[in-house]
């Protein structure tokens, strides 16, 4: 027994705005009842029919049951109340148990005017739909094949009760009260003890099934939907007596991103259904299209209650340009957007479709022009056997009693006019193999025949406990643990959310070979795959929109290799401007969203579409500055040789006694190095190349400036030496020489030594002054060493230069004084210039400064200490003798 909380009064109270016909609940222990009338008409009371379920639920939720017992129905024995104006079942047979069912067998109503002055008369149906009335059929069919088993349910007969709602909230309403209390005119005045239904099967949309749900919820009667996918209905909280043959919309809105992605389109339309179906399924969709990258141009949605919204989404669509259209919309909604396309002349846009719009039905010659090339996925064609012949034949004979077994109308007597547009369709056949969701009612009729199965004892091939008490949520519970393969091939059992396994084929619309039009399947998704195996198609076998090759929806053209897309200020991402990569940044994919920084070593290509080596510079033997170089310091070279075979040759003469002789050997020898050691800056460097270079370069030229320095001291003392009673000569002799130019070198090897010891130069890649190339130098290690080798040089060069300088006004016989102050003077000024030159010059221009620097002072001190000499020894031979530099040292002493 159940206890009456007073709180629940009120709640039912709350009813009274709800229904147009009287509504008697009965509570067995208080004994009260509550009669609901209004005068709302139908259009009014589909606004507040949620809040009539919800109100119902408050309400038997407030009945507080005693441990153990199931506060929803009578017990046996119980009075029950008969409603008055109940609607009969449209298709009825009786039996052991009962599955009840609701389709939306007629698409409306004639509305009807009210008086407010009369009893409303009950809604006229119109518009037969022929699918619905298929899959109504394939329930019976289902029903009889469970009868004529000895294995499934074996002495037990199943009967239905089959309502039509004609898309009418209010008939809904109606035939679920029916279902649940058993309200119908052969109901006995004394309950049974248990449920008048064991199941609902329906309904045929998401919205219609939630208000279902929820009403039947209190009474914990389970229903079973072949079509109503909203992702909305896997809240087992808020609909734990809820089951589905159909899958979930979660994975059916993720689906249709995966497929605008997979042909790569970016810019779409969306069109949907303003409803529980609609609503959640465009919501999953939007968000799986947003994680693919892919913009919604337009998203509109329309009541099928309002056409001045449906004219709009028109307009919406015509002046839209995105060419792919996402259609999400149920059957019936999708008859009123074809409607308005073809009123509006919209044809070649590629639309993608859900499962509710696969109707064979909706694919006539006047919507062709419309829906040709039309995508959608598809629960699957009829694939039961034998139901052609029984919809055909065997349904009429049993299911219409009106009808004598040759198929003629009875008497008026017995009654067939609310079967007339039914019967026009007797002997039609050609529509049966493409029924959608014919075969999830079969599922769903099989899955309460094996839950009843297992509740009532069966065993295979033994009788059933014909008289045991099932209650409606011993069905649940047993509902949740059915698995079964069916006879159409079907696993079917129910997840955790009461869905089945999400399962599509992919349909494309188009014509046959002989010209009939078809839903072809064209591949399929299955989300129980691992990933990357659930989508697979068939893309050679698609007819496009207008039958033309496959369209293109992009708000901007793909950017090309090379550059990067810029999103465009104010509008979607998929609106973009393709901008080129920056200098060392390349893009190798189409729409790269940004350019990859080539590695160190690398740089982009002239189309930015590839890291590429980057060119490798130093100064080669190959090329015109290396060639000219090299030119350069073998003619010094070879003069050099020539001066001192010159001076080998008249070493005997006066001119070359005159000016030291072994000084001057020493010096050419040094000159000669000096261009020579130009050459190791040429070509690539290498370590050794990179230690000989400088080191040489520094070691040659001490050498070179010491001799230099020690023919400036033997002239100054020469001079000294003339003058009486002088003693000079003896302090700075041949052997003084030897050491003084053998000690001004060692210093400069000693500091060379330390140099290579310390912090040696090593080869570089110098990556840093040019991006788009690599300078292959040598690094100098220690900066000090190489400065110190530089300074030493230039401390030799200013003390020489002071020297020379001091000696330029000596007789004209000994005028070489002059001769090494402008060699020294050149020097100085290349070497001064050089600094700056090399430190700014870039690349492989750095080491053409430094060996023009050495070629340049190599040449002032060849040719400003050694052509006077060699003038005069070729040209002017009769200079080059001792009296005449005698008389002219007498008489400029004198």
């Amino acid at each position: 027994m159940v206890k009456w909380n007073p709180a629940a009064e009120a709640a039912f109270i709350n009813l009274k705005q709800a229904l147009c016909s009287r509504l008697v609940l009965v509570a067995p222990d208080f004994k009260r009842e509550f009669v609901v009338q209004t005068d709302a008409s139908e259009v009014e009371l589909g606004a507040v029919l949620t809040q009539v379920h919800e109100g119902l639920a408050d309400a038997m939720a407030m009945w507080t049951p005693y441990p153990g017992e199931m506060p929803f129905f009578p017990t046996k024995g119980e009075n029950c109340h008969i409603l008055e104006n109940t609607k009969n079942p449209l298709l009825s047979k009786d039996g052991d148990v009962i599955i009840g069912a609701i389709f939306s067998i007629h698409r409306g109503t004639l509305m009807q005017s009210l008086a407010y002055t009369e009893k409303p008369q009950p809604l006229t149906c119109i518009r037969f739909d022929l699918s619905e009335f298929r899959i109504a059929q394939t329930m019976t069919f289902a029903i009889e094949e469970i009868n004529r088993s000895s294995s499934l349910l074996p002495n037990i007969s199943v009967g239905y009760r089959i309502y039509d709602n004609c898309l009418s909230s209010l008939l809904s309403m109606q035939a679920a009260m029916a279902l649940m209390n058993g309200q119908e005119i052969t109901v006995e005045d004394t309950c049974s003890g248990q449920a008048v239904v064991q199941a609902i099967i329906g309904e045929s949309e998401s919205t219609p099934t939630i208000a279902l749900t929820k009403t039947t919820r209190p009474f914990n009667i389970p229903v079973i939907s072949h079509s109503s996918s909203c992702e909305c209905l896997s809240n087992r909280k808020e609909y734990p007596s809820l089951f589905r043959t159909v899958p979930s919309d979660y994975y059916q809105g993720r689906a249709l991103a995966y497929l605008v992605k997979h042909f790569g389109w970016s810019w779409v339309g969306a069109v949907y259904s303003d409803n529980d179906y609609g609503n959640n399924g465009m919501a999953i969709f939007l968000n799986a299209a947003k994680e693919e990258g892919i913009c919604v141009e337009y998203s509109e949605k329309f009541d099928r209650s309002y056409p001045a919204k449906m004219i709009k989404v028109a307009e919406i669509v015509k002046k839209g340009t995105a060419k792919v259209i996402i259609v999400y919309l149920s059957y019936f909604d999708m008859n009123l957007l074809i409607e308005q396309l073809i009123l509006n002349n919209l044809t070649g846009y590629q639309m993608i479709g859900v499962a509710g719009i696969s109707a064979i039905d909706l694919l006539t010659p006047a919507s062709y022009s419309v829906l040709a090339g039309t995508i959608s996925f598809d629960v699957g064609k009829l694939k039961i056997n034998g139901f052609a012949d029984y919809a055909v034949n065997g349904f009429w004979q049993t299911a219409l009693p009106c009808l004598h077994s040759e198929g003629n109308i009875s008497q008026p007597e017995n009654n067939c006019s609310k079967y007339e547009d039914m019967i026009q369709f007797k002997n039609y056949s050609n529509d049966i193999p493409e029924v959608r969701y014919a075969n999830n009612a079969y599922n769903a009729v099989y899955a309460v025949a094996h839950s009843l199965h297992s509740l009532l004892g069966c065993t295979e091939n033994q009788s059933c406990e014909k008289n045991k008490t099932i209650h409606a949520w011993q069905v649940i519970k047993s509902l949740k643990r059915v698995n079964f393969t069916s006879k159409v091939g079907d696993q079917i059992w129910f997840d955790s959310t009461g869905a089945t396994a999400p399962k599509y084929d992919v349909v494309n619309w188009q014509r046959g070979v002989n010209g009939e039009l078809q839903l072809k399947a064209v591949g399929y998704y299955d989300a129980s795959l691992p990933s990357g195996q659930q989508f697979v198609l068939n893309a050679q076998d698609i007819v496009w929109a207008g039958e033309e090759r496959e369209p293109r929806s992009v708000c901007s053209e793909s950017c090309p290799p090379g550059t990067r897309k810029a999103a465009q200020k104010g509008r979607p991402i998929c609106c973009y401007d393709c901008i080129p990569c920056a200098e060392g940044e390349i893009s190798n994919q189409t729409d790269s969203n940004n350019c990859e920084q080539c590695p160190g070593e690398f740089w982009s290509n002239a189309v930015k579409d590839k890291c590429v080596l980057k060119a490798i510079e130093f100064l080669s033997f190959t090329e015109v500055m290396g060639i000219i170089l090299v030119l350069f310091s073998l003619v010094g070279a070879i003069l050099t040789v020539l001066v001192a075979i010159l001076f080998l040759i008249e070493k005997d003469t006066p001119i070359v006694k005159a000016n030291n002789s072994e000084l001057s050997f020493l010096l050419l020898f040094s000159l000669a190095l000096c261009f020579l050691c130009s050459l190791t800056f040429i070509g690539p460097p290498s370590e050794w190349s990179c230690m000989l270079r400088h080191t040489a370069f520094g070691i040659t030229f001490v050498l070179c400036i010491s001799c230099v320095l020690g023919k400036t001291i033997v002239v100054l003392v020469a001079f000294r030496a003339t003058l009486p009673g002088s003693n000079v000569m003896k302090w700075f002799g041949p052997l003084q020489q030897r050491l003084s130019v053998l000690a001004f070198t060692l210093i400069q090897v000693l500091i060379c030594v330390l140099w290579l010891t310390v912090s040696p130069p090593f080869p570089y890649k110098n990556m840093n002054y040019y991006k788009e190339k690599i300078i292959l130098e040598c690094n100098l290690g220690s900066a000090l060493g190489f400065w110190a080798v530089l300074g030493y040089i230039g401390v030799l060069a200013s003390i020489c230069f002071v020297l020379a300088f001091l000696a330029r006004t000596l007789p004209d016989n000994f005028n070489e004084a002059k001769f090494i102050t402008f060699s020294i003077l050149i020097f100085c000024a290349v070497w001064i210039t050089f600094i700056p030159a090399y430190v700014s010059s870039p690349g492989k221009f750095t080491v053409a400064v430094e060996i023009f620097a050495i070629l340049a002072s190599s040449f002032a001190l060849l040719f400003c200490i050694f052509t006077p000499k060699c003038y005069i020894i070729l040209l002017k031979p009769e200079l080059n003798t001792k009296k005449n530099m005698m008389g002219k040292m007498s008489s400029k002493a004198l």
